[in-house]
């Protein structure tokens, strides 16, 4: 039997080491599922419920796993739906390939059903490479040029493949004029920069006496150095949120998140400091990073292009961090007094009992706080934790404590709804013997949760360790949204776009075989959490959550929190309760011991 173009696109993935590939069938890629049972399933065809999942789980898995995530669509709608998740990709720097098929090439041109202008339609998102392959020689080229393009540039890549180009019979180029052979070795190599531009940064950093140090998920695999540099310098450490793992929150110079999710201690660090050095990040946000001119600053990034942005660096230093930080560590001088050190390391301190304390505040009828911290000692020191977008994105940045082994993610830059599930997966496929846990709001559980429970049910049977936790918090409202309006608008909540149906997340777990359970009552999280991390399945935990609790910024006044309170006072359906949450929540922070509402 000939080799079909089809065939051949599969040898590659598997020459590539790609193990499976997240995908929903349609006609436009037969030729390639017909393929697909010809090599009896390698790699293996992650079957989602829609192409927005299945793009979803391969960046899940792209970033857990450190390997390519590879998601494949049908031509037309399937080629659309995949482009949520491959923004996602794009904004978080992930490498990502999409397999797309297209009509014939005989129709295109014609008007013919399902004809998209699939180069339009992916020329921005997957703007490093995107490419149509027309002929059965052109193939190992462009899919081989696709995949070392998203490794290189951690980005989403497009190959389109026509339905007739799929079974072609596959011919490799020859020795020819216009002949574009291929290979598929991807060496590894490290950059650093020159010798001249990390002294002079050492310069800038040998100034100071309050350094504030900012990571992003470009220091993950510098953590020592890291820690060597932040010791050396007596420095705090904050973290943007796409940094979340990379570095141990139990080390008592961490100052946590960074940002309006972000903590008291990071908000202070960057307020107070007199040198800042920031590591493998592009957090975005300039009013949370020091005034400008108060601060000395120096940045280490692996792209050129992103370096020099958000703050007036001094020194910006292109390469890899633990190559840089190698370098620069031995110019550094080393006599440096404690007090800075000490007064940081005191101030996550205070935050940490000031968290305990809103935690354990009284709501109606759980606290949404005391269940992400109830959840923090419970978590398995080889947990993959994933977040959705909404209101639990501020209490998985500000009550979960990372620690050394763990992983986490979520959407930090295009801050998507729907992730959190999909996400989870795709770790599930990257490590099977690992637990996941999936910290969601009922918004995105509606949006996107709810259908990836059948994924999880499908294959969770696959897997060494079949846990999959999701969290739910229900609060029958888009709460983040909510309080933006009231905080950034002064308006009130407006229902009609606000408030969601009230929906049984733990009944449906139920009826598809997975563990389900709903916690009413505050004594009740506890023993709900453990049920999910000890059960032999994936499982809902739904937590019924007060949404009047506000997700206090870390550098809210009194004064911000007055003119909030006055906007919705004008008519917000929760607003008693809304007012006394939050000044119940805003005052844990003057107590100076530990009592309780």
């Amino acid at each position: 039997m000939s080799t079909k173009v089809a065939d051949h696109v599969l040898q590659r993935l598997r020459e590539w080491g790609v193990e499976q590939v997240f995908g929903y069938p349609g006609d436009g890629i037969n030729g390639l599922l017909a393929a697909w049972g010809r090599a009896e399933d390698r790699p293996r065809f992650v079957q989602s419920r829609h192409e927005e999942m299945s793009a979803f789980e391969a960046v899940g898995y792209a970033k857990f796993s450190g390997r390519i995530g590879v998601c494949a669509a049908t031509s037309g709608p399937g080629a659309i739906h995949l482009l949520n998740g491959l923004y996602d990709a794009k904004l978080d720097h992930v490498p990502v390939l999409a397999i797309v098929g297209q009509t014939h090439r005989s129709a295109m041109g014609g008007s013919y059903q399902q004809e998209v202008d699939l180069h339009t339609l992916f020329k921005d998102v997957a703007s490093d490479f995107v490419e149509t392959v027309t002929v059965p020689e052109q193939l190992p080229n462009v899919l081989d040029r696709a995949i070392r393009t998203a490794y290189a540039r951690r980005a989403p890549t497009a190959v389109i493949i026509p339905g007739d180009v799929q079974d072609l019979d596959y011919s490799a180029p020859t020795h020819e004029f216009k002949m574009v052979p291929s290979s598929l070795d991807r060496s590894t190599w490290t950059s650093f920069p020159s010798q001249e531009a990390l002294e002079r940064a050492a310069k800038v950093l040998n100034s100071g006496d309050k350094a504030a140090i900012l990571i992003g998920q470009g220091a993950a695999g510098a953590q020592p150095e890291v820690e060597q540099i932040a010791e050396l310098l007596g420095a705090g450490v904050a973290k943007a949120l796409l940094g979340k793992d990379a570095l141990s929150d139990e080390l008592p110079y961490v100052t946590g998140a960074i940002g309006l999710l972000g903590t008291r201690p990071s908000y202070e660090l960057m307020r107070d400091c007199d040198t800042l050095l920031t590591i493998g990040s592009s957090f975005p946000y300039t009013q949370f990073l020091p005034e400008f001119g108060k601060a000395r600053g120096v940045q280490i990034d692996i792209d050129p292009h992103m370096v020099g942005m958000r703050y007036p660096y001094e020194v910006n230093l292109v390469g890899d961090a633990k190559a840089t930080l190698d370098r620069l560590i031995p110019l550094l001088g080393k006599d440096r007094g404690r007090e800075w050190y000490d007064t940081v390391c005191a101030n996550v301190a205070r935050w940490r009992g000031v968290m305990e304390r809103r935690a354990e505040l009284s709501a109606d009828p759980i606290n949404p706080e005391y269940v992400a911290r109830t959840l923090d000692p419970l978590l398995p020191g080889n947990a993959i934790i994933t977040s959705d977008s909404g209101s639990p994105a501020n209490w998985y940045a500000r009550h979960l404590t990372h620690r050394a082994g763990m992983r986490s993610s979520l959407s930090g830059t295009l801050a998507t709804m729907g992730c959190g599930v999909p996400y989870a997966i795709g770790a599930k496929f990257a490590h099977p013997d690992r637990p996941a846990i999936a910290l969601v709001g009922d918004g995105a559980m509606q949006m996107n949760g709810l259908t990836e429970l059948i994924t999880a049910a499908k294959y969770y049977h696959r897997w060494e360790d079949p846990r999959l936790v999701v969290g739910v918090w229900n609060n029958h409202d888009l709460n983040q949204v909510t309080w933006e309006m009231r905080a950034m608008e002064g308006a009130p909540s407006f229902l009609p776009s606000q408030e969601i149906p009230d929906v049984p997340y733990a009944a449906f777990a139920r009826s598809l075989g997975l563990t389900g359970i709903r916690v009413e009552k505050p004594g009740d999280v506890e023993a709900g959490w453990r049920a999910g991390l000890e059960a032999d399945r994936p499982a809902v935990i739904e937590f019924l959550t007060d949404p009047a609790v506000p997700p206090v910024p870390p550098h809210a006044t009194w004064k911000q929190l007055e003119a909030t309170a006055a906007s919705v006072l004008k008519g917000d359906f929760d607003r008693t309760s809304m007012v006394r949450q939050g000044l119940k929540a805003k005052i844990q922070e003057f107590l100076p011991g530990h009592d309780r509402d």
